[in-house]
Formats: C-alpha cells, structure tokens, sequence
C-alpha cells in the first residue's frame, strides 16, 4: 500500500491553529476562509486516518492522534523553511536595523533573530536595545528601520500583533509589605513612560498613597530594584525575572489597562532583508505572545 504524502499547506495550517488559538484566526493568517481551513483538516484526517479534532466542553481540542501529528508537522514546516531558507537565504543580503525594548530582549527575541542569522547569512542585523519611545523616535529620524514596541499602537505606521495585559510585579514578600505600609513604593522609568503612566493614574484613581522610590532608565536595574525590595512596579507578563511574582487585586492594588504589542516600520520601501526579518519577527512574536492572556492577532 502506498504511504499518503501529507499535504504540506494543511500542515501549515494546522500549526497555524494551534499558534494562534482558533481556526478564524488561522484562516485569516494563511489566507483562507474558515469552511477552506476546516477542508483542508478533513483531508488531513483522511490522510492519517485518525480524527485529530474532538470536543471538550464548547472548546475543540487534539487527540492524541492530533497532538502526534501537530509534533511531526512542526519537525516537518521547520526542515521544510530550512532547506528554502538555505537556498534563497545567501541570496538575501544587506543590512537591517532593528530596535526592541528590553522586556522582550531579555526574553525569547534573541533566539529568534539567531534562527534569522542562520537562515540569512548575508544579512548583517544590526539591534538596538532601549525604551519604546527612544526607538520610536529614532525610527523616525531615520536612525532605524523596523521597530518592535508597545504602547504606540495609534500611530499609523503600527501592526498589532498582540496585545497583553498589564500586570504589577513585586518579590514574593510583596504582599506583606504592602500591607503594612500606608504608603505604595514604586520602582518605575523616569518619565515619560506609558506604563509609569498608567500605573500611577490606577493608583490615583484607587484613592491610593504612593511615591517614586525607585526610578531608573534600566530595564535590568528596575527588576534588580524590585528583587530588593525597593518597590513594586509593572509591565506585562512577557520576560517577568525568576523570584518576581505578578500582584493583583488579592494583594490591594488596582486593575490595570492592556497594552499593543506591534511592529512599525519607515516610510522606505522596504528591502528584501527587512521583509524577510519583518515575516521572522512576526511568526515568532505570535507564537510567543499568544499564551499570556491577551488578545493575538491572527
């Protein structure tokens, strides 16, 4: 009996499904509308014949025939974009330059723009660590050419990809000292800054006492700040430091806004490089973020 050749957009698609969280936002991210998608998940079934697909409450879930075939489709999409990556990459060259803030520099971008480097090797990259408004600016000046950032999803220029709850953080006796204390210290940026922003207006609108005990214009040293016990702050819950808790209304403080996540890009066309960086940082990003609680888009 011939072995079935497992198709390879379906694949595609049924990684798309489980990144993303929902077959809508999957057919919109591979291109087709959802009665095409949920073919295309016929099909596979077929192929393999097992269902991969079954019911659990009013969620739709993997079996266990699902879960396997999800594992292999990932090992297959991946050797798939290596080989065409290791073909067309050397052809891609130049430079590109990229500004991120530091909560997703010390997390999971890294990883992804050393996959980039591998699959691109004539491409030089050159990244940019600071806050989002600094990166912003320096995009408009020309000094950039593709920023990752949060809180600036107004301006034209903006691709949201996902968008995170904010979250205090504070070291695992936090709850204590908050209690014990009529007054609230924060570790914060100096302004200005859109979470000190909305921290402090939360506060305020809580009928809340606090003060600027700790202020810097460090990521690293905020979190080394908040480990000591200096104040508690807030971000999202993207690159929270080990020994750092998230803190909510148990612990007597106020809910908190979500934040945009997205990329933004100048007003040049835009190279072959930069395309190439702009789809990495994109799949990467979406898979990342979709399971912190925010809203990703497909």
């Amino acid at each position: 009996m011939q072995q079935p050749n497992l198709d390879m957009d379906a694949l595609r698609t049924l990684a798309a499904i489980l990144r993303l969280g929902s077959l809508a936002r999957a057919a919109e991210r591979v291109g087709r509308s959802q009665s095409a998608v949920s073919q295309q998940m016929r099909k596979l079934e077929a192929q393999v014949g097992q269902p991969l697909f079954r019911k659990q409450g009013r969620r739709v879930v993997l079996t266990e025939a699902g879960d396997r075939v999800h594992a292999y489709a990932l090992r297959i999409l991946a050797l798939n974009d290596e080989a065409v990556h290791a073909v067309h990459g050397a052809s891609v060259g130049g430079a590109v330059r990229f500004g991120l803030p530091g909560d997703f520099a010390e997390s999971w971008l890294p990883a992804a723009l050393g996959q980039f480097k591998k699959a691109y090797p004539a491409v030089q990259v050159d990244v940019e660590v600071e806050r989002n408004g600094a990166l912003l600016e320096r995009l408009d000046r020309g000094e950039l050419d593709m920023v990752l950032a949060m809180g600036h999803a107004r301006r034209a220029d903006a691709e949201r990809l996902a968008t995170l709850p904010m979250t205090w953080v504070g070291p695992a006796d936090a709850g204590k000292r908050l209690r014990s204390s009529p007054v609230i210290d924060l570790a914060l940026y100096r302004p200005p800054c859109f979470f000190r922003k909305a921290g402090t207006e939360a506060l305020d609108k809580a009928g809340l006492v606090w003060r600027p005990a700790f202020v810097t214009a460090s990521l690293q040293s905020l979190w080394a700040g908040v480990a000591a016990g200096l104040g508690i702050t807030l971000r999202t819950s993207a690159g929270i430091p080990p020994g750092l808790i998230r803190l909510d209304g148990r612990h007597g403080l106020p809910p908190l806004p979500r934040v945009d996540v997205c990329l933004h890009a100048g007003g040049e066309p835009a190279s072959p490089a930069l395309r190439q960086l702009r789809r990495t940082v994109t799949e990467h990003a979406l898979a990342e973020l979709a399971g912190r609680k925010g809203d990703v888009a497909g």
